[in-house]
């Protein structure tokens, strides 16, 4: 079924939108919180949360890529649980990635008065100035929170070209944003 198909079931509150968005988007949904949550019944209890969330969001939303509303969500629900569920003690497979971006991106206690949609802005701009293969490694590691391993295998690189495309673009993204006057 396509996307435009689903959303509209979402609009006429019809569950056949729950199944088909698990059917067609719910091994994404999955991957994506096992990359942030590390445990699968932790993914599979955020996933169902997914679509209860989706479920709240359309209407009034129409997104025009269901796809990537849903990784949207995936990620903002995993993330939420994350801080809950393990305050003190953050999944290591998850705080790499984050950790990564740390020296890049300003700290909110200094921070030079950058909004989250700003600074999301910037970051937009600056991948859609790279390389697909750049872009597309920068975004499965922060985005998706995929292992290095993970990327080299999708794209058929070695580990080292990914830490190396990765080490380019976190110091290509810190002099972009600086040169945008954010304080980093």
């Amino acid at each position: 079924m396509e996307d435009e198909e689903i959303v509209e079931l979402y609009f006429a509150r019809d569950e056949r939108a729950l199944r088909e968005t698990e059917a067609k988007y719910g091994p994404l949904c999955r991957k994506i919180a096992i990359n942030i949550l590390g445990a699968p019944q932790d993914a599979e209890e955020c996933v169902n949360d997914v679509y209860l969330a989706l479920w709240d969001a359309i209407p009034p939303a129409r997104p025009r890529s269901l796809m990537a509303f849903a990784a949207g969500v995936t990620r903002r629900q995993a993330l939420k649980r994350l801080r809950h569920d393990s305050a003190g003690k953050r999944s290591p497979g998850c705080l790499v990635p984050l950790s990564e971006l740390a020296e890049v991106l300003p700290d909110e206690r200094f921070s030079s008065g950058v909004e989250d949609e700003d600074l999301a802005r910037l970051i937009g701009r600056f991948l859609r100035e790279q390389s697909p293969e750049a872009r597309c490694v920068f975004i499965r590691r922060y985005w998706y929170f995929d292992s290095v391993r993970d990327i080299a295998g999708r794209y058929g690189f070695s580990e080292n070209k990914v830490k190396s495309l990765l080490f380019r673009g976190r110091n290509r993204l810190k002099d972009y944003l600086r040169k945008e006057g954010v304080s980093i």
